[in-house]
């Protein structure tokens, strides 16, 4: 999929991108949920009521003008009384999305609110959350309601709506995409750390320091070149990324993949790119520890760099957030792999370093990662490396697999983990360092 550029796409190509990707990602459903973009000549363009979001086209978006006028094949939909409302009371927000993706309806039906402070990211790019009382959908008494709590509270962006889901406001379609995308996120990541143990929370003072300590000033080179192999990288990296961000393992705010190419010398994801449309220009090259002129890499960065030089058999590395993990990283829960034998000879014993220590300490994951091919960084995410970036990919699938089947396990009964016995016979018969 091209990467959705706001400057040059039509509202209607916007939309149509968007709330395809949101019903393909399963967070909302064939009838519910609505996006708007409201254009420079404060017309709104909104999408239809009461039709199939699974197969929405161009067409089928709804322009409402200034004047109250209506252009489309259908009406608008019902919900247009609050995505209006909020335009009048927010001047610099020109895109909306309303849904009902489940964790953030489990929050609206028990009338609570996620605390963004589970990991920075979230808290940076959703902030503090509002609280909406229910009222009839598509009504006026919603709407004023709604707009209501985006007034009382300016530095407000996203609202949930009691009983009913969540509605979110930011200054192009994508910057609402995301906060959307990363709000369910976080709500999983609570729901699951809540299934586990206790949701570990971070202080505003601990993210401040942490985003505070990221690295952030890079030596850069001039005329990178682009050999064949290096052009292959790129791809390998972009359509790992997608392949990612289908299976659900990472989202569009977060997730960072690197390469090994030559010596020490990778290529690495930038930050700021969603990364459902990731291309092979934007990654970024790292060659004798200086970076491509031109582009940023990810900010983690010096630890990818730290990897490669300490580790020779590391060839590849992905950071990147799944929910089932994220209840282990956030809940101070051991993340037990010796659930099957797939599990355990892919990935051993997993540990978890304590937050910060990607910038604090990076020795101390270096170190780790010369005996474990993974380790979960609390209240961030998790790290896997492997040989080849299939390798890695696969460690990273069957650790959310394992962490899925231990969230579901928990319900049901107490865990029969496989003996250090077992595990013995596994490391023999398959040759496991």
């Amino acid at each position: 999929m091209k990467q959705l550029d706001t400057l040059l796409m039509h509202p209607a190509d916007q939309i149509k991108v968007v709330i395809s990707r949101i019903y393909k990602s399963g967070l909302t459903t064939t009838s519910g949920g609505n996006i708007s973009i409201r254009d420079e000549n404060g017309d709104i363009w909104i999408t239809p009521g009461s039709i199939d979001k699974g197969s929405l086209t161009t067409k089928d978006i709804v322009c409402v003008k200034a004047d109250g006028s209506i252009i489309g094949q259908h009406k608008p939909s019902s919900e247009f009384p609050f995505h209006k409302a909020i335009y009048e009371i927010r001047p610099h927000a020109t895109a909306i999305i309303h849904a009902h993706p489940p964790a953030l309806v489990s929050f609206s039906i028990t009338k609570q609110i996620p605390n963004t402070n589970i990991i920075p990211q979230a808290k940076n790019i959703c902030g503090t959350i509002g609280f909406a009382p229910y009222d009839v959908p598509g009504s006026m008494d919603l709407g004023e309601k709604i707009s209501s709590e985006f007034r009382k509270h300016p530095n407000y962006n996203a609202v949930i709506m009691e009983n009913h889901g969540v509605v979110l406001c930011g200054t192009d379609l994508m910057d609402a995409y995301q906060r959307f995308e990363t709000l369910e996120f976080c709500a999983r990541t609570l729901i699951n750390s809540k299934i586990l143990g206790e949701p570990e929370y971070l202080t505003d003072k601990q993210i401040d320091q942490h985003e505070g300590a990221i690295p952030n000033n890079f030596p850069v080179f001039m005329n990178p070149s682009y050999p064949s192999d290096e052009r292959a990288i790129r791809s390998l990296i972009v359509a790992i990324v997608h392949r990612a961000c289908n299976q659900g393992l990472m989202i569009s705010s977060y997730g960072t993949v690197s390469v090994r190419w030559r010596g020490n010398d990778f290529l690495i994801t930038p930050p700021g790119v969603p990364r459902w449309d990731i291309e092979p220009h934007n990654i970024v090259q790292i060659k004798d520890g200086m970076v491509e002129a031109g582009k940023i890499p990810s900010r983690s960065v010096a630890l990818h760099q730290a990897i490669y030089q300490s580790n020779p058999k590391i060839n590849s590395i992905i950071l990147t957030q799944p929910p089932n993990l994220m209840g282990f990283c956030t809940s101070g829960t051991k993340f037990n792999v010796r659930t099957i034998p797939e599990s355990w000879i892919l990935l051993k014993d997993v540990p978890t370093v304590a937050f910060g220590t990607q910038y604090e300490n990076i020795n101390q994951i270096v170190n780790v990662l010369k005996t474990v091919p993974a380790v979960l960084l609390a209240n961030d995410s998790v790290i896997v490396t492997g040989d080849a970036l299939l390798q890695t990919f696969d460690r990273l699938e069957v650790a959310e697999f394992s962490a899925k089947s231990l969230v579901m396990a928990k319900s049901i009964g107490k865990l029969s983990p496989i003996s250090d016995e077992e595990v013995e016979d596994l490391r023999v018969a398959f040759h496991v360092e």
